[in-house]
């Protein structure tokens, strides 16, 4: 009678394992936006009621459009999921011109809100920030092709100087200073992680502050912008506005929180409550359990998008998924710290939770962008683990005949 062998192979073990998550999904990953997507959407909620019916005459009109991003994202992150990562290799070039063409139309159309020229139709549309994303997306595919030379200034720093220079300055001439310093940021870290040396890390560093300098001086927002936050340091009284606000709402909350909805200076004195000041009415409405949870996740995902940025099937992949985790990792502190007072005031939104279509779609993006290259690492490792169990198999063959 022939036995049956019942013992499974470390590679029927790992295929049972695979079987469980069929799609090769970054579980935690997934989570982690899942909560933060669906918690954002309450927050709005709760932040615009009041705030949206001043603006817009209707309580629910900054939710409703919301949900509606959210819904036209979700349906961009699959789509970014399913798409092999490396298509942006054709797809960057398109895209950075779509972008500076979006950049340029928005001192055509001249739509002025709260002192700046930054959207298109009606508010609904922010070009820098799917500036933030495709630099990101366009700066990997470049650093990618030119990985053998980006240690020679001529190959390296100065023509990434210039397509830096380009996006940012356009723009800082909205003016949007906290986002053409993340574009700024972003640049030097992708340029980092690429292998450039030290040398070419440290001129660029220099002329970042340098320029950085400039703006300060001659950019009156800036200039005064900074002026509060060193005040606000020497003493908290004098610290900006915006900040002392916020620092209340903090203060309000406490441990627990006063509930959802039950906030009051989202509706006395704390400024654009549904967007720049959101995390604010999280403090105040969830307490320090609330925004130690809402750290928690952002820090899930940060751990996520460093593993798979390890884990990449290539270099492509490993600057995209490590400049995508850093871009969401900065929008996220620049937005808490300028809230607590550690940083100057920005106008960053935090990811997932402030009201804005245009930063959603761009996360939810990045996201997908993500579990693909996720997607993609597993599938690798499965072919190689099939090729290891293969020849495994033929070696144990060839024994057995001997």
């Amino acid at each position: 009678m022939i036995r049956t062998e019942r013992r499974s192979s470390p590679y029927t073990h790992r295929e049972r394992r695979r079987d469980s998550v069929r799609l090769g999904i970054d579980v935690p990953l997934l989570l982690a936006t899942f909560i933060l997507s669906i918690f954002g959407l309450l927050m709005v909620f709760s932040a615009s009621w009041d705030f949206s019916y001043l603006e817009y005459g209707e309580h629910t009109y900054m939710f409703y459009r919301q949900l509606q991003w959210l819904i036209l994202s979700v349906i961009v992150a699959l789509i970014t999921t399913f798409m092999d990562y490396h298509n942006w290799r054709r797809l960057a070039v398109p895209a950075m011109v779509v972008v500076v063409i979006g950049l340029l139309a928005v001192f055509v159309v001249n739509e002025v809100r709260y002192g700046s020229a930054r959207t298109l139709n009606e508010g609904s549309f922010m070009p820098s920030e799917a500036a933030k994303l495709v630099t990101v997306i366009y700066l990997s595919v470049w650093l990618y092709s030119k990985r053998n030379l980006i240690r020679e200034i001529q190959f390296g720093l100065i023509p990434l100087g210039g397509i830096i220079g380009i996006i940012s300055g356009l723009i800082l001439a909205q003016p949007d200073i906290s986002a053409g310093a993340t574009i700024v940021f972003i640049g030097g870290v992708l340029f980092f992680l690429a292998g450039a040396d030290l040398k070419q890390l440290f001129i660029l560093l220099m002329v970042a502050i340098m320029l950085g300098w400039a703006v300060v001086q001659v950019q009156p927002t800036a200039k005064t912008r900074v002026g509060d936050y060193i005040a606000g340091i020497k003493d908290p009284t004098q610290a900006h506005p915006h900040v002392r606000r916020a620092i209340e709402s903090f203060v309000e909350g406490g441990v627990f929180g006063v509930g959802i909805g039950e906030a009051d200076t989202k509706l006395v004195s704390l400024p654009f409550p549904p967007t720049d000041s959101v995390f604010a009415v999280v403090a105040e409405e969830t307490g320090l359990v609330g925004t130690t949870i809402l750290i928690a996740l952002f820090c899930i995902i940060i751990w996520r998008g460093i593993h798979i940025s390890n884990n990449a099937p290539d270099m492509l992949g490993s600057l995209l998924a490590g400049g995508l985790t850093f871009w969401i990792a900065l929008e996220a502190f620049i937005n808490m710290a300028m809230m607590v007072g550690l940083l100057p005031v920005a106008g960053n939104a935090l990811p997932f939770i402030s009201a804005g279509g245009s930063s959603l779609m761009v996360t939810l993006a990045s996201i997908g962008i993500l579990m693909n290259i996720s997607r993609l690492s597993k599938v690798r490792n499965q072919r190689q683990e099939r090729m290891s169990y293969a020849a495994d198999g033929f070696r144990r063959s060839d024994r057995r005949r001997d």
